[in-house]
């Protein structure tokens, strides 16, 4: 028996959508159906992927975003709904790391990666999330009541890595964020749920794979391997669509065991 999900008349908002997973993520969801708000900073980047989903059939929409700025946040998603309709899914996935150890940190390096991965996708959720409680309680239009908010965390968030102690610090964060929000939105049909995901191959640590020490952290993984944004699709897709609906404030490791 084949089994299928429609997104069709779903409207996605993706964060980080010029590159890596968020650039995959879009794509996807586009494939199911949603017409989908590429937000980002680098524009020219989304307006690229843009050119590819609609060149696929797809529907997609670039709206200029950063997430370290609440005006920003604020425009970006009035905009979306304003061009596309109500936002029904929230995929937070803008994110950024350093590479040192924590006596080393900054509190420019701190800042960096907070505003960005805890503070940024709190009131990005946060704007998303009123609009949908709003259309829960009837104060505000729109077809769709209820919605879908994915957070894009970390297997670093539940297994603290070396040289990355700020990081997996910032990802454990989104993760209480995940679940204070699915315990509080729940009831007005908002599912808020978060992926975790191992290493993944994506074109911004491409390079590293093929180095010395990529290599040797290959050989320390369970089988010895590294994913493909793809792999994460089938998750995603699932958590974005109605067939979701008993499943909220799940944290959901995708790292092909590396945290067991």
């Amino acid at each position: 028996m084949a089994y299928s999900i429609d997104l069709s008349g779903r409207v996605a908002f993706i964060t980080g959508a010029s590159s890596g997973l968020g650039a995959q993520f879009a794509r996807t969801l586009a494939s199911a159906g949603a017409a989908v708000v590429l937000a980002s900073r680098r524009v020219e980047k989304l307006k690229d992927l843009r050119a590819t989903i609609d060149g696929e059939g797809g529907d997609a929409h670039v709206i200029e975003l950063d997430v370290t700025d609440h005006d920003s946040i604020k425009s970006a998603v009035a905009h979306a709904e304003t061009e596309v309709g109500s936002i029904d899914i929230l995929v937070n996935n803008s994110g950024v790391s350093t590479t040192q150890r924590i006596q080393d940190v900054s509190p420019d390096d701190f800042d960096y990666i907070f505003n960005t991965n805890v503070k940024g996708a709190f009131f990005v959720a946060q704007e998303v999330g009123k609009r949908m409680l709003a259309r829960a309680k009837g104060t505000a239009p729109g077809s769709y009541t209820g919605g879908r908010i994915v957070n894009i965390a970390s297997m670093a968030g539940l297994r603290v890595l070396p040289q990355i102690g700020a990081y997996c610090m910032s990802k454990s964060a989104v993760i209480q964020m995940t679940k204070a929000m699915a315990l509080e939105w729940g009831r007005f049909g908002i599912n808020v749920n978060a992926i975790c995901p191992g290493y993944i191959d994506t074109e911004i640590n491409h390079r590293h794979w093929q180095t010395e020490a990529g290599q040797k952290l290959v050989q320390m993984l369970p089988r010895k391997r590294v994913g493909q944004p793809q792999d994460l699709d089938a998750l995603l897709v699932m958590l974005c669509s109605d067939q979701s609906h008993f499943i909220n404030g799940a944290v959901i490791a995708a790292d092909d065991g590396f945290g067991v």
